[in-house]
């Protein structure tokens, strides 16, 4: 019997947001299918991708989550382990993924299957149980709504040499190199999922970003081990505390000028609770 498990994933993740809600579909999509009848299936994989999306959209609509009213940042998941057996390469990245929570989950459904699976709008019709025009008037929706994104960095030599200067400057106390370092309109999320204090939700400006930035290292993450990694296919830092995953920070930075355009941070102990610790 085929295990579907780790082709479902990207498909229920990019629409939810969150790997352990994406597992829980892919599962519940599994389960049914194995335990009810299946007649007329003729395609055993297009009708659990179906399945899947159809699910995913269904949570994502009762979830009603706005990042504008209480900065929910989605969950992050670790792409730079070859092995991870989760079709990797299909992970969007950590920016989009913010960026997809301005849309509803019919648009965001479009989009991803568009933009990222490359389906046709007769597929795309076909999955989701509308008309091809509707296909392609959501689509039009949700770019409007997002715009284009900008191309984002990945972990590389100059990304990883930003994020030692970046850490440096942060321990050194030094405002004015960490300023630098950062896009004049630099914006900062954190998501602490209602359980953590945390400083601000969201803040933008240099200025205001650096003061943050030391501010929080000094009071919560000065004792903790550091290191780069790669979410979401964007350049990250880890702080562990022991064996325990403390902070999580994902960066979008300008393949152009070379400054962090933008900061999300993920405290919250369920959503890195997936990210599991692999030493450099």
């Amino acid at each position: 019997m085929t295990d579907y498990t780790n082709i479902l994933f990207p498909y229920a993740y990019n629409i939810l947001g969150s790997a352990e809600d994406a597992r829980d579909a892919v599962q519940e999509v599994l389960i049914k299918h194995h335990t009810e009848p299946r007649e007329g299936v003729m395609n055993e994989k297009a009708y659990l991708i179906k399945s899947v999306i159809n699910h995913s959209i269904n949570q994502k609509q009762r979830q009603k989550r706005t990042l504008s009213e209480d900065s929910w940042l989605p969950e992050p998941v670790a792409t730079e382990s070859a092995d991870a057996g989760l079709y990797l390469k299909d992970i969007l990245s950590y920016s989009l993924l913010v960026l997809l929570e301005r849309l509803n989950a019919r648009e965001r459904a479009v989009f991803i299957l568009k933009e990222s699976f490359d389906y046709s709008h007769e597929e795309i019709a076909e999955i989701l149980s509308f008309s091809v025009e509707n296909s392609r008037k959501l689509l039009s929706r949700a770019r409007e709504k997002l715009f284009k994104p900008a191309a984002v960095s990945q972990l590389d030599a100059r990304t990883n040499t930003l994020l030692h200067n970046y850490i440096d400057a942060i321990r050194g106390r030094d405002l004015a190199r960490l300023e630098d370092m950062l896009a004049a309109d630099i914006a900062f999320y954190a998501d602490g999922g209602g359980k953590l204090p945390i400083a601000a939700k969201f803040l933008a400006g240099a200025e205001a970003v650096a003061a943050l930035q030391v501010r929080t290292f000094f009071a919560f993450l000065s004792q903790t081990t550091i290191r780069e990694a790669e979410i979401n296919h964007q350049p990250a830092i880890l702080y562990y505390n022991g064996d325990r995953l403390q902070a999580c920070q994902v960066f979008d930075i300008s393949p152009e000028t070379g400054k962090i355009l933008q900061i999300n941070a993920i405290i919250d102990p369920e959503k890195l609770r997936g990210l599991s610790r692999t030493d450099s």
